[in-house]
């Protein structure tokens, strides 16, 4: 039998690649894009446990009004870490694992179109986290300038070394940088280039389209960042002065450059989880995507207009009062879109047979905290109201109900859906539904009193507060911990049913797509009969098949 996988390594005797029994492909260079989608799953899985563990701290010294638990400039150190960890080792690096380990499958490719590039573009996530986290152990670490690394304060350098805690920060940060610009490439390459016979733009999967949206931002906005990255680092090593102003430098230009990409990363973090949400709910609801192709193309307008709000993040920066005016006016805009999305999953699930799985509970709670983000999210739009609670803990809130609320608990309703794809094995629900319920209070407990904190004025970055602000810190506290473990039943969940679940057949929630047309785990190449696509990906109720070969397919893996 002639090997078809574009991974030259993938022979056909292999065992298959989610398979417990085939652990050490995980650890190797493998260029199976499931492989490589695991291993940024897993990673990023551990870094936002690190992650976690940094957050719980933070709300432990919180907890009471004296900062009686941390060094200040540790509590600093610590908070920039978190807020680090969490950006660029947990949310891209997992949402760039799960769209490695679906597109591909998704548009019937054998695998992504620069195997080797896509492999190395994971190994630089390990090398860059373990860089960062030596910053917050090296001296002259991050503590002062925050994850965003404003100058002037970055350019400080306490110890008088070529190497410290800054520089090996904004070195992890540019080859980070670097890392999603190879994965973009390939992103885009492979969605355009090696989508099934049959398959055109408007047969695409949704989560499809936002992963292509997504990675257009980073094609366009990410080399911004790592170039002011990389200037920042030659300002604070060789003595250049591009943002130093007591060498006629411009520190704005900085606040220009990282808001320029950080902004639209927020879509870039989104977008997939919208994809997410318009696979799941038409395979739980047993309906077809309300307004498919509406959905589809609103992901390409939000890309268009995520490059034009970036300055609402400097509305205290001394920006001109015209444009405040502008971009408050475009950062209202890029909510119609959005909203779109919105109206169409409320009716993709408006008289459906609803299934109340783990992944569905996931969904629509993600679906309801993105909306009240959403909500907070036209109110800093206004300049007048940013500017008054600017720096304050109402920020931390509606950023946390986008991050954790929306993208983490989509994140988690993925992990469910797919996982029997991915390992060959059912999960049990009832742990789901029991990480369901204390992730969903964990969250709101946790996040919705930095709103009132805000309006009150209580600033963010504070290791010790007025007493008046007590006890919705202790609320807030309580529900950080009990964040943290809601994480416990989940790493039961699916390490425990990974080794010794029920085995699950090739589509255990008679789903439509090209993923579950193949077995579970699938093969090594995929597909040894590319899929002919006939239909539109959310057939619910209709006839029409979505592939004109599918007998083939089914037996060609059957053989195997």
């Amino acid at each position: 039998m002639t090997n078809l996988s574009v991974d030259a390594t993938a022979q056909v005797g292999q065992p298959l690649p989610g398979a417990p029994n085939n652990w050490k492909r995980f650890f190797s260079f493998s260029t199976d894009h499931k492989v490589i989608g695991i291993q940024y799953l897993v990673t990023s899985f551990f870094f936002f446990l690190v992650g976690g563990v940094f957050a719980m701290i933070i709300r432990g010294e919180l907890i009471t009004p004296e900062a009686d638990l941390l060094d200040r400039t540790v509590y600093n150190a610590m908070f920039t870490m978190h807020g680090t960890v969490m950006l660029f080792l947990w949310t891209f690096p997992s949402l760039v694992g799960l769209s490695n380990y679906l597109v591909p499958l998704m548009i019937g490719a054998k695998d992504m179109a620069f195997p080797r590039l896509n492999a190395a573009a994971f190994w630089m996530v390990p090398v860059f986290g373990v860089i960062l986290m030596a910053s917050f152990l090296v001296p002259g670490g991050p503590s002062q300038s925050g994850w965003w690394a404003y100058p002037p304060v970055s350019l400080q350098n306490p110890t008088g070394n070529f190497i410290n805690g800054q520089v090996l920060w904004i070195l992890a940060v540019a080859i980070s940088g670097v890392s999603s610009i190879m994965g973009a490439i390939n992103f885009v390459t492979t969605i355009v280039r090696m989508r099934a016979p049959g398959m055109t733009w408007f047969r695409m999967p949704a989560f499809v389209w936002t992963v292509f949206a997504a990675q257009i931002i980073q094609l366009f906005g990410l080399p911004a960042l790592t170039a002011g990255a990389v200037m920042l680092l030659l300002d604070i090593t060789v003595g250049t002065s591009f943002f130093d102003p007591a060498k006629g430098g411009d520190p704005v230009l900085f606040q220009h450059l990282f808001w320029f990409y950080s902004h639209p990363a927020v879509y870039v973090i989104i977008l997939p989880i919208f994809g997410i949400f318009s696979e799941i709910f038409p395979v739980y609801a047993r309906k077809p995507l309300f307004g498919y192709k509406v959905v589809a193309v609103s992901s390409l307008i939000i890309t268009g207009l995520s490059g034009i709000v970036w300055v609402h993040h400097m509305f205290a920066s001394g920006t001109p009062g015209w444009m405040r005016m502008v971009f408050m006016a475009t950062t209202m805009l890029i909510s119609v879109p959005t909203g779109i999305k919105v109206f169409a999953w409320v009716a993709t699930i408006w008289g459906g047979k609803l299934r109340l799985t783990t992944p569905m509970l996931f969904a629509l709670g993600g679906l309801t905290m993105f909306v009240f983000a959403g909500v907070t999210g036209i109110m800093l739009a206004s300049a007048p109201f940013d500017i008054h609670v600017n720096n304050t803990y109402f920020v931390v809130g509606h950023f946390h109900y986008v991050i954790y609320g929306a993208v983490v608990m989509g994140m988690y309703a993925a992990f469910y859906h797919w996982f029997p794809k991915m390992t060959g094995r059912m999960y049990s629900e009832g742990l789901g539904k029991l990480h369901f319920a204390l992730t969903l209070l964990g969250t709101n407990l946790n996040f919705l009193p930095m709103h009132p904190l805000g309006l009150q004025g209580m600033p963010r970055r504070v290791a010790s507060y007025d007493p008046e602000f007590a006890f919705w810190n202790v609320v807030a506290s309580i529900g950080a911990f009990l964040l943290g473990m809601s994480t416990l039943p989940f790493i039961l969940n699916m390490i425990g049913s990974w080794v010794q679940g029920e085995k699950a057949d090739k589509n255990p929630w008679r789903a439509i797509g090209l993923e579950w047309l193949v077995s579970s785990p699938p093969t090594p190449e995929n597909f040894e009969e590319l899929p002919i696509v006939v239909a539109e990906p959310y057939g619910y109720g209709k006839s029409e098949p979505l592939v004109a070969n599918a007998d083939k397919l089914e037996v060609a893996h059957e053989s195997r």
